[in-house]
């Protein structure tokens, strides 16, 4: 089950701000999530956690997370940000 991979330009362009390292991490889990989403017995090494809904979290690198949604057509990448700014985000209720 291969899905489309759209990512939102804030994220893009936090992705250009990182260090080259931690950029390949993050890039090489994007390609991992395209190509083993909908795998549950190859989520737990990705890291993927279910939040609720269409909502996931994954490891992107080891202090970065992403947040996506699984839409009908693609997986929407809308948030990159470390452990403490995902949980601040989804504490405030504002991302749903």
């Amino acid at each position: 089950m291969n899905k489309l991979l759209t990512i939102d330009p804030v994220v893009l362009g936090r992705l250009r701000d990182l260090s080259k390292a931690e950029k390949v991490e993050c890039l090489i889990a994007l390609s991992e999530l395209i190509e083993n989403f909908g795998k549950p017995h190859i989520h737990s090494g990705l890291s993927i956690r279910k939040l609720g809904g269409k909502l996931f979290e994954f490891r992107g690198s080891a202090s970065l997370r992403f947040l996506f949604q699984d839409r009908s057509s693609d997986l929407y990448v809308s948030i990159l940000g470390n452990h403490d700014e995902i949980n601040a985000l989804l504490r405030s209720g504002k991302y749903r």
